[in-house]
């Protein structure tokens, strides 16, 4: 899977946590708070999709800034 692909679907699941979001302002330098708007609670529901949509679970507590981030630990994950 690209990074082009994980970040295609990351925005999948980004809209079902914050629908109003303008997907196309969305890329891997995306910081998840500021530019997203994400907080406590929909960054927990953003890891439970996460781990649905790429079949594995985090390990502890991990906290993520950005979106390129995020896709760095998928891609280790599925190594």
């Amino acid at each position: 899977m690209t990074r082009q692909e994980i970040l295609d679907s990351l925005k999948d699941v980004l809209t079902l946590i914050r629908p109003s979001l303008d997907l196309s302002t969305v890329n891997e330098d995306s910081n998840l708070t500021s530019d997203i708007g994400l907080d406590s609670l929909t960054t927990l529901l953003l890891s439970l999709a996460i781990e649905n949509k790429f079949n594995f679970k985090f390990e502890g507590m991990v906290k993520f800034n950005t979106v390129g981030e995020v896709i760095d630990h998928i891609i280790d994950k599925m190594k």
